[in-house]
C-alpha cells in the first residue's frame, strides 16, 4: 500500500471495537476465576466476599474508563498516558509509563493466547500436553494477521469477539432467568468441598484483608488493556477523539455487563475451582487424574444443556478464540507505542517505519518473538503467568491520571470562559479520583503480588528504562557530533586520493575491481596483496607482469599466514606518512544468491573491511562480481516481502543490467 492510502486503513468504530478492546472485553473469562482461586485459599467459607471484591472491580472499571475518556479527549495524537505523563509530569516519568506498559504488553500476548488454550484444553482435555506448541502457533497467527494491516485485522477479529459478547450475555441471561424462576442450574463442582491450605485456614483480622486484597489485585486483570484505545486514537475516522470516546464508553458498558453477569452465575451455580485439584474433594476419581474446567466452561455446561451440548461448544469456542484474539490489543498497542519512542529517540528508529501494509511489522514481530519465548519458557501456564501481569497497567494509569490533574490545573490558570473552567473542573476531579483510587490499586498489587512473581516485570520495566535512556543518550550524542556548523569546512577536498586495488588472484572479479578503480583517476593506484602462499605469489606477480599496467603491484610479506592485519598496518602506515591523503581501498566481492553460499564466500574481505571501516581517512569501496546464482535469486518471480517499497521491478518486468568490465561499457538487456 502507497503512503498516501493510510487514511483508507482508518476504523470505523464498529471495527475499532474489536481491534482496541478485545482485552478488556474477553479478560472477564478469567477475572472471575481468579477471584476464587484467591479466596478458596482459605476454603469455601470466604467464597461470599466474592460480590463486594466484584463491585470494587466494577467501581474501579468505572472509574478507569471516565478517566481515559479525559485523556482521549485532550491528547488525541495517540500517545495516550505516555503522552500524557511525558508532557505533565516529565521525560523520566514518561518513561517510567513507557517501559511498563511494554512490559504488560508482552504480558498481554502471553495470558491471553494462554488462557485461551485453557479453555481450548477444556473442551478437549486430551490436548493438554500440546499446551506450548498451540500457544506458539496461536502467537505466530496473530502475527501473520497484524502484517496484513490494521484494517484488515479488524475484519478478522470483529466476528469472533461479538459472537462471544452474544454468547455470553445469553449464557448469563438464560441462567439468570432459571434463578429467577427457581431453577438455579449447578455447575459440575458444585459438590466437591475445598480442602483449605494450612497457612490460610481460619484467617482473622489483617491476615484476612490481605486474602482480600490479593483476590482483588487478581480480579484487576478485567481491567488490562483499557488504555489501548487512548493509544489508538489516530487509527479511529473522524472525528477521532469523538469517536474513540465513544468506543471505550461501550467497550465499558459491555465489559462491567459481562464481568458482573460472569461473577453472579459463579456464585449462583456453585462454582469450585483452586489452583490444586487434589485440594478438592468427593471428586470422582483420583486428583491426578482430574481436570479442572475454567469458570467460564463450568457455566457454559451447567446453563446451556450439559458439556456435550451445542451451547457448550459454541462457548468455548468463542472463548478460546477471542481470548486468542485478546492478544491483539497488544498488536496494536505495542507497536504504536514502540513507534512513537522511536520518533522520540527512545528506542531503535527502525520501530518507527512502516511496513507494505502500513503496519509497524518490526514492532509486531519484536512483540511476538518477545511473547513467544515467554510462553516457551512458563510453559503456557496462565496461574504462573498472572502473576507479572497488571503492574504495567496501574502504573500507567496511577501516572496518567496524576499527569491529568495537572493539565487541567494548567488549563484552568489560561481560560477565563465561565463554561470551558466548568468543565475543566469536573474532569479534574475525576482525573484526580481515578489518581487516588489506581495509586492505592497499584500499592496493592505490588505488596500482593511482588513475592510471588511480580518482581520480574519490575525488573523487566527497570531494566527496559534504563536501556531506553542509553539509547536516547546514545542518539544525542550521535547528533551532536554529526551536527555541521559551517558546511564549507566539511567540503575542503583532501590533499590527494591513493588508491589500493585488493586482489589474491587475478580472476573477472579482480579485473572488474582494477577497471572501476582506474575510472576512479586516484591521485595514486596500486594493487595490494598479501604473500600467504610463496607459489601463488609467484604466480600472480609473473601474471602481473604479462598484464603490463600502468599500476604496481605491492607484495606485502606475511610470515603468519594473515591477512587482515599486514593490511589495515599498510593503510594506517600510508595515513601516517600523509595525514591529509585519502585512502581510497577497492575490495573484489562475490554476489551469491543463497545465503549458504556466503559462508563459503566474502569471509577476507568481510573482515577486513570491519577493520577498515574504524581507520579514519579509509574510503572502502566493495567491487561487487554477481554469480549466476544472484542472477537467479533476484529474478522478478522471487520478489521478496517489501520489493515494492525498496523500488524493485515488479513481476514480469526487466532492469537493466551491466556486464561490461571497462567504464563506458552499457547496460544491457538482462
Amino acid at each position: 500500500m502507497r503512503s498516501e492510502e493510510l487514511h483508507e486503513t482508518l476504523l470505523p468504530k464498529r471495527l475499532a471495537l474489536p481491534i482496541f478492546a478485545s482485552d478488556p472485553l474477553s479478560s472477564v473469562a478469567y477475572a472471575t476465576q481468579e477471584i476464587l482461586l484467591v479466596l478458596t485459599l482459605g476454603g469455601l467459607a470466604y467464597l461470599h466476599f466474592t460480590p463486594w471484591i466484584a463491585a470494587a472491580v466494577v467501581g474501579l472499571m468505572a472509574v478507569v474508563v471516565l478517566s481515559y475518556r479525559q485523556v482521549v479527549h485532550a491528547y488525541p495524537s495517540g500517545g495516550g498516558s505516555y503522552e500524557v505523563v511525558s508532557t505533565n509530569l516529565g521525560d523520566a516519568a514518561g518513561l517510567v509509563v513507557a517501559a511498563s506498559l511494554l512490559v504488560d504488553y508482552v504480558m498481554t500476548v502471553a495470558v491471553s493466547v494462554a488462557s485461551g488454550v485453557d479453555n481450548i484444553i477444556s473442551a478437549v482435555p486430551e490436548l493438554a500436553d500440546h499446551r506450548v506448541a498451540m500457544a506458539l502457533v496461536f502467537v505466530a497467527c496473530l502475527t501473520a494477521v497484524n502484517l496484513r494491516g490494521v484494517r484488515e485485522s479488524g475484519r478478522a477479529f470483529a466476528a469472533p469477539t461479538y459472537l462471544f459478547i452474544a454468547g455470553v450475555l445469553i449464557m448469563v441471561g438464560t441462567g439468570l432467568v432459571r434463578w429467577l424462576l427457581g431453577h438455579a442450574p449447578l455447575s459440575e463442582s458444585a459438590s466437591f468441598g475445598v480442602t483449605p491450605k494450612p497457612a490460610d485456614a481460619g484467617l482473622a483480622g489483617f491476615a484476612l484483608v490481605m486474602l482480600c486484597l490479593r483476590a482483588f489485585s487478581s480480579g484487576c486483570t478485567a481491567l488490562t488493556g483499557v488504555e489501548a484505545i487512548s493509544n489508538g486514537v489516530p487509527a479511529f475516522r473522524k472525528p477521532k477523539s469523538k469517536n474513540a470516546a465513544s468506543t471505550m464508553a461501550v467497550m465499558g458498558i459491555i465489559a462491567v455487563a459481562m464481568f458482573v453477569g460472569v461473577t453472579a452465575l459463579a456464585l449462583i451455580t456453585k462454582v469450585h475451582i483452586t489452583e490444586d485439584a487434589c485440594r478438592l474433594t468427593g471428586l470422582p476419581g483420583a486428583c491426578g487424574s482430574y481436570t479442572q474446567r475454567t469458570v467460564i466452561a463450568q457455566l457454559a455446561a451447567a446453563v446451556l444443556g450439559g458439556e456435550h451440548s451445542v451451547g457448550f461448544y459454541y462457548i468455548q469456542a468463542a472463548t478460546a478464540l477471542v481470548l486468542v484474539l485478546a492478544a491483539n490489543t497488544a498488536f496494536n498497542g505495542f507497536p504504536l507505542l514502540a513507534s512513537i519512542l522511536a520518533q522520540h529517540r527512545y528506542l531503535p528508529r527502525q520501530l518507527h517505519n512502516r511496513g507494505d501494509r502500513l503496519a509497524f511489522s518490526n514492532g509486531i514481530l519484536a512483540l511476538a518473538i518477545t511473547a513467544g519465548l515467554l510462553l516457551w519458557f512458563y510453559k503456557a501456564d496462565v496461574t504462573s503467568l498472572i502473576h507479572l501481569y497488571i503492574l504495567g497497567v496501574f502504573t500507567s494509569f496511577t501516572l496518567s491520571q496524576t499527569g491529568m490533574v495537572r493539565h487541567w490545573n494548567r488549563e484552568l490558570h489560561t481560560t477565563d470562559d465561565a463554561e470551558t473552567r466548568r468543565r475543566g473542573r469536573v474532569a479534574r476531579v475525576i482525573n484526580a479520583v481515578g489518581a487516588v483510587v489506581t495509586g492505592l490499586v497499584l500499592v496493592i498489587v505490588l505488596a500482593t503480588k511482588f513475592t510471588q512473581g511480580a518482581w520480574l516485570a519490575v525488573v523487566a520495566a527497570v531494566v527496559l528504562w534504563v536501556m531506553m535512556r542509553g539509547i536516547r543518550r546514545h542518539y544525542d550524542a550521535t547528533a551532536a557530533e554529526l551536527a555541521v556548523a559551517d558546511p564549507r569546512t566539511e567540503l575542503v577536498r583532501p590533499s590527494r586520493v591513493h588508491g589500493i586495488v585488493l586482489l589474491s588472484t587475478l580472476h573477472k572479479p579482480t579485473l572488474r575491481a582494477l577497471a572501476y578503480a582506474r575510472a576512479i583517476r586516484p591521485d595514486e593506484l596500486e594493487a595490494l596483496t598479501v604473500a600467504v602462499d610463496r607459489e601463488e605469489t609467484a604466480e600472480l606477480e609473473r601474471q602481473w607482469a604479462e598484464l603490463d599496467l600502468d599500476m604496481p603491484l605491492k607484495v606485502i610479506d606475511s610470515p603468519y599466514r594473515e591477512i587482515t592485519r599486514p593490511v589495515v598496518e599498510y593503510v594506517r602506515s600510508i595515513r601516517r606518512t600523509s595525514p591529509r591523503d585519502v585512502v581510497a581501498v577497492f575490495i573484489p566481492e562475490y554476489v551469491v544468491g543463497h545465503w549458504w553460499e556466503q559462508l563459503l564466500h566474502n569471509q577476507s574481505a568481510l573482515w577486513l573491511k570491519s577493520r577498515l571501516l574504524f581507520t579514519p581517512g579509509v574510503m572502502v569501496t566493495s567491487v561487487p562480481w554477481q554469480l549466476t546464482s544472484s542472477l537467479r535469486a533476484d529474478h522478478p518471480a522471487r520478489r521478496a516481502p517489501g520489493a515494492t517499497r525498496r523500488g524493485e521491478p515488479a513481476p514480469g518486468t526487466q532492469r537493466p543490467v551491466t556486464h561490461g568490465t571497462e567504464p563506458g561499457d552499457g547496460p544491457k538487456a538482462d
